[in-house]
C-alpha cells in the first residue's frame, strides 16, 4: 500500500473520530432520551416539455421523469383526492417527548401531510396520557392511533444474561461511548430492529414513514412519497447515511457473516454489498442509512429472510452485550436482501435531525419548494457521509454542483 494512500486513510479515520466525538459531546450535553440519476420531484420552474404528464382529478397529476423513468403523483395545492397507498407515519415516543414531538408533527404536516392526509401511529412502552393523545391528535390531518408496546417486545429475552449486560453498560459508560450506559436505548434499538412492524396497529399497512421527536422537514413535498415508493417498486428510502460508531457493533458483522454463510439463498443476486463492504463481504465498512428517517415497505421486515436474520442477531445477544443500533441492522438487511435498485435516496426531502442536515444543493429547487435550509450545512456530500458511495455503487448521476459542498 502506498504512503499516500495510507496517509489518506489515516486522515479519513481521524476525521471520522472527530465527527463522532462532536456528536457524542453534543448529544450528551443535550441530555437526549432513548430516541435517540439525480431526481427530485417536480419543480414549477422546469420546462414542462421535459415531462410526460397524465392528468388526474383536480390539480393532481402523474409526472414521469424522462431521465430516470420514475413516476411522481403530484398535487400543486389543496388536498389530494386520488387513490392512496396503505401507509402510515410511525413514531416511537414517550409522554415526556410531547413538546419536542409537536414541532416534528407540525413540520411533516405543513410540508407534506396536509395535502395527503395519511394516518399516524404512535407507540410507547407505557400508556400515553390523555393530554398527549388529545394534543397530538389535534395536530394531524389523517387518522391517529395510539398503541402500547407488548411487554415481551420491550424486555430481556430469556437467553440474555442480565448481569453480563449490566457490566457491559458500566464498561461503556466508563469509556464514554454514546448511549453506552443506557438500558432503555438498547430496548429501543431492539424494538425498532425487530418488533415495531409486528404491532397490531401496523397490520393494515404496506408502507411506513418513521418520524422522531425533534426532526424538521425543510422543503415542501408536492408528490405522494408513499405512492412514489409503490409505483416505482422502491422498498427502502433514506435521506442521510454515515458511518457507525465502531465500538458499539464490534461483533455485528461477524454475526451477519455467519448468517450469510448459512443462508446464501437470501442474498439478492443484484444486492448492494458494495455499499456496506469494501472487500466483497469480508468486513463491514460501517456505512448505514440513518434510520431516524426511513420510508420503507413493511414487506421487507415481514419477509422470511429478515425474520430469520433478526432472530439470528437477537440470539447472538449484541443488542445487550454490545449496543447494536437499528440503523446498521436495517441498512445491512436492505443492502443484502433487496435489489439495489429498490433502495432510494430522497435528495429532494430537506431534512434535519441533530446534528446533521440534508439540504438540496439546487438554488432553483430550494426556491420552488420554499426550503428553509442552507446547502452549506448539507451533510450529503461530506467526506464522512456514505451517500457518495451509494451514488457510485448505483452508478447514479450526482446533482449539478455537488462538488461545491464536499
Amino acid at each position: 500500500m502506498s504512503e499516500t494512500r495510507i496517509n489518506k486513510e489515516r486522515s479519513a479515520r481521524l476525521l471520522g473520530i472527530i465527527i463522532v466525538a462532536a456528536i457524542t459531546i453534543y448529544l450528551l450535553f443535550q441530555g437526549a432520551s432513548y430516541n435517540g440519476g439525480y431526481s427530485t420531484g417536480v419543480s414549477s420552474s422546469q420546462n414542462a416539455n421535459q415531462y410526460e404528464t397524465v392528468r388526474m382529478k383536480g390539480d393532481s397529476r402523474v409526472v414521469v421523469d424522462p431521465n430516470t423513468g420514475l413516476k411522481y403523483t403530484t398535487v400543486d395545492s389543496g388536498k389530494y383526492t386520488g387513490s392512496k397507498v396503505k401507509a402510515t407515519f410511525v413514531t416511537l415516543a414517550r409522554n415526556g417527548d410531547l413538546t419536542e414531538l409537536l414541532s416534528s408533527i407540525r413540520s411533516v404536516e405543513d410540508r407534506f401531510n396536509k395535502k395527503f392526509q395519511y394516518d399516524w401511529v404512535f407507540l410507547n412502552d407505557e400508556e400515553f396520557t390523555d393530554d398527549f393523545k388529545n394534543t397530538v391528535a389535534s395536530m394531524i390531518s389523517g387518522n391517529v392511533k395510539f398503541g402500547l408496546i407488548p411487554v415481551e417486545h420491550w424486555s430481556y429475552p430469556s437467553w440474555i444474561d442480565q448481569e453480563k449486560a449490566a457490566q457491559v453498560r458500566a464498561d461503556m459508560k466508563a469509556k464514554k461511548i454514546i448511549y453506552g450506559h443506557s438500558e432503555s436505548y438498547r430496548h429501543m434499538c431492539r424494538y425498532e430492529s425487530g418488533f415495531f412492524y409486528r404491532h397490531k396497529l401496523m397490520d393494515e399497512y404496506e408502507f411506513y414513514w418513521r418520524v422522531e421527536p425533534g426532526v424538521k422537514i425543510y422543503c415542501d413535498i408536492d408528490y405522494d412519497i408513499f405512492k412514489f415508493m409503490k409505483d416505482n417498486d422502491k422498498k427502502y428510502g433514506f435521506t442521510i447515511s454515515l458511518r457507525e460508531y465502531e465500538a458499539t457493533i464490534e461483533t455485528l458483522w461477524k454475526t451477519v457473516f455467519e448468517f450469510n454463510q448459512a443462508n446464501p439463498q437470501y442474498l439478492h443476486k443484484n444486492n448492494m454489498m458494495k455499499f456496506i463492504s469494501d472487500d466483497n463481504g469480508a468486513s463491514y465498512n460501517l456505512c448505514h442509512f440513518w434510520s431516524n428517517f426511513e420510508v420503507a415497505s413493511l414487506e421487507l421486515w415481514r419477509s422470511e429472510a429478515y425474520t430469520k436474520f433478526f432472530d439470528h442477531l437477537d440470539h447472538a445477544g449484541g443488542f445487550f452485550y454490545e449496543r447494536w443500533g437499528d440503523a446498521p441492522v436495517h441498512s445491512i438487511a436492505a443492502a443484502l436482501f433487496l435489489d439495489k435498485n429498490q433502495i432510494h435516496h430522497f435528495n429532494d426531502v430537506g431534512y434535519y435531525h441533530v446534528p446533521f442536515h440534508s439540504c438540496p444543493v439546487s438554488d432553483a429547487f430550494r426556491r420552488d419548494h420554499r426550503c428553509v435550509c442552507s446547502p452549506s450545512d448539507d451533510f450529503t456530500w461530506k467526506s464522512y457521509s456514505c451517500t457518495p458511495q451509494f451514488y457510485n455503487v448505483r452508478n447514479l448521476k450526482k446533482p449539478e454542483g455537488w462538488q461545491n459542498f464536499t
